[in-house]
Formats: structure tokens, C-alpha cells, sequence
């Protein structure tokens, strides 16, 4: 990243995207062997759990199919019975276990490549084995933030199914009601992409400064002021790319209809498209990071932030104060 952070506030959404795969292919040796290491296995569990869940679906489907055609309170009923709860005990537990490993994955991911990228920015010494023993002390500290997203993100959605039950049961014209669930759609989406940009962003404050959790997530709301236009858009792009992919694996890979051959080669090519789309999106929420600094003059002392990247090497995490990674704001 050798461009000024100056200049950085004047990236657009193209600039950024250019800027974005200009650091990966710069450093495409380190950004290689964290992507193998760590978002192999995440794009691995994720096809793997949309293969196994249609598997897992399609056997309880078939389970109770038998059980409503055969006769209550018999043998046999009972015996599908149990095989049915069976089922989805098997169900809910594996989903238990691909979220623990997809979260784990997840925020290591997230992690290395916020820690490769500010180390790139300060010109600082980066090693495979750096980045892998400095990961485990950053992961934590996105935990706390990423549940904190979650929990705004549940209650964002508990509030929007309250208001929708109300409208439904409190107007009756259906005209009206699906008016008004059309304009409260477009709201509710538009609020989900704005929760979920700021949690990225807060993601990359978790590691890069001594702020986490809800603290990091309103830091990241003020951060966004002015550049929220530009990273929504990329931020819709990136999930966008996401549903294309998953899309087509389910359709043409999981639940195709055409050769195994055909199927597999299918299942390759969303493996490979999806590991690097992961890496890009990583990429580009840590320069979005960045182009906000600058846009608000907050310039980062490097100097600062190559000391608050070493402690990491040390035997205690000390974290970072923020007084310390932002200089003064710098003259328009």
C-alpha cells in the first residue's frame, strides 16, 4: 500500500477495487499462504454444508413421507418416529458445529488479513509465521464484537417483525398492508446493509486499535460519516458475489441434474471462485478502513501502528490507545 493516506479519501468505488486487488497481487505470497492455511478450510465448510444440509433435508423429507403414511400409535409409526427425531437431532447439531467452525475460520481470516495489510502500510517485515502467531490474539477481541452484531442484528429483526405483525393485524385493507410491507422491505434491507457495514468495519478497529465490541461498532458509525455511500455499494457488491456463487453450486452442484463429472467440475469452480472472493472482500473492507481515516483527516502515525503491531509478538497484548494511532487532524 504505498499510496499516501492522503490521497486515500479520494478513492471512489473503482479506485478501491483496483486498489484492493493491486495489495493481493503485490503480496501474493503471504496473502497465498493465508488463504491456504485459513480460507481454504472456511470456503470448504461453507459448500460443504449447503451439500450435506440438501442431504440431510432430503432424508428427513423422505422420514416423514413413511411416518404420515403409516398408522398411528403402531411399531412402526413409533419407529419412524424416533427415526424422524433422530433426524433432526442430527440436523440441529451439525448446524451447531458449521457455525462454531465457519465463526472460528471466519474471524481468524479476518484477522490475518487486517494484521497483513496494516503491516504492509507500515512497511513493516511480514512472514507467514508472523501473521499465524499473532492471530490468535486478535481473534478474541472480534468474538466480543461480533457478538455484539449479532445482538443488534437480532433485536433489528425483532423490532422489524413486531412492526409487521402490527400492520398486519391492525389495517385491513391488504392493498394498504402490502404497500406499506413493500416501503418497510426497502427500509429493513437498507437497515441490514448499513448493520452489516458497520460491523465490518468495526472489525477492522477491533484489530488495528484498542477499541472492540460496542465500543468499536460506534466508533465504526462515526467512521462511516461520509463514505457510508461508497461502502454500502461495495458491500453489496461483495454479497451480491457471495449469493451468485452459493447460488450456482446449489443449483448446478448440490441439487444439479446433469453428471457427476459435470457436477463436480461445477463444485470446483465455486471452490476456487469463492476462496478468492472471500480474500477480496477482506481486503477491501480493511482499505475501506483506511479511506475513512483519511476522508475524516484522522492520519495514522505508522510509527504508532508498527509499535501497536509488534506488541503483538510480545509475551503480553498491550493494546494500542487510540490517542496514539491518530496524529492530529490534518488541514483540508
Amino acid at each position: 500500500m504505498d499510496r499516501e493516506q492522503e490521497e486515500m479519501q479520494f478513492l471512489g468505488f473503482f479506485g478501491i477495487i483496483k486498489e484492493s486487488i493491486k495489495i493481493i497481487f503485490t503480496w501474493r505470497k503471504i496473502f497465498s499462504q493465508i488463504t491456504v492455511a485459513l480460507i481454504f478450510p472456511l470456503s470448504l465448510i461453507f459448500l460443504a454444508y449447503i451439500e450435506i444440509s440438501d442431504l440431510l433435508f432430503g432424508k428427513i423429507s423422505q422420514d416423514e413421507l413413511k411416518l404420515n403414511g403409516a398408522e398411528a400409535d403402531t411399531p412402526k409409526y413409533n419407529k419412524l418416529l424416533d427415526l424422524v427425531t433422530s433426524d433432526l437431532i442430527e440436523l440441529w447439531l451439525f448446524k451447531a458445529a458449521y457455525l462454531v467452525l465457519y465463526l472460528i475460520f471466519s474471524l481468524l481470516s479476518t484477522s490475518a488479513v487486517v494484521y497483513t495489510i496494516a503491516c504492509v502500510y507500515t512497511s513493516q517485515s511480514i512472514t507467514f509465521g508472523r501473521v499465524m502467531s499473532v492471530v490468535p490474539k486478535v481473534w478474541k477481541r472480534l468474538m466480543v464484537t461480533f457478538v455484539w452484531s449479532f445482538f443488534v442484528v437480532f433485536v433489528y429483526n425483532v423490532l422489524t417483525f413486531v412492526v409487521v405483525y402490527l400492520l398486519i393485524v391492525l389495517i385491513q385493507s391488504f392493498a394498504a398492508v402490502l404497500a406499506l410491507l413493500i416501503i418497510l422491505f426497502i427500509v429493513y434491507f437498507s437497515g441490514l446493509v448499513y448493520i452489516t457495514v458497520i460491523w465490518h468495519l468495526a472489525a477492522v478497529i477491533s484489530v488495528l486499535e484498542d477499541t472492540y465490541g460496542i465500543q468499536a461498532m460506534f466508533k465504526s458509525k462515526n467512521l462511516i460519516k461520509g463514505k457510508m455511500g461508497v461502502s454500502a455499494a461495495l458491500f453489496l457488491l461483495l454479497i451480491i458475489g457471495s449469493v451468485v456463487i452459493q447460488t450456482v453450486f446449489n443449483n448446478l452442484a448440490a441439487n444439479g441434474s446433469g453428471s457427476g463429472f459435470a457436477r463436480l467440475g461445477v463444485a470446483i469452480l465455486c471452490f476456487l471462485l469463492l476462496f478468492k472472493w472471500i480474500l477480496f472482500s477482506l481486503v477491501v473492507q480493511t482499505v475501506i478502513y483506511f479511506l475513512c481515516k483519511s476522508y475524516h483527516h484522522e492520519n495514522i502515525d505508522k510509527l504508532a501502528l508498527a509499535d501497536h503491531l509488534e506488541v503483538y509478538l510480545l509475551a503480553g497484548y498491550v493494546p494500542l490507545k487510540s490517542q496514539d494511532l491518530q496524529l492530529e487532524q490534518v488541514a483540508v
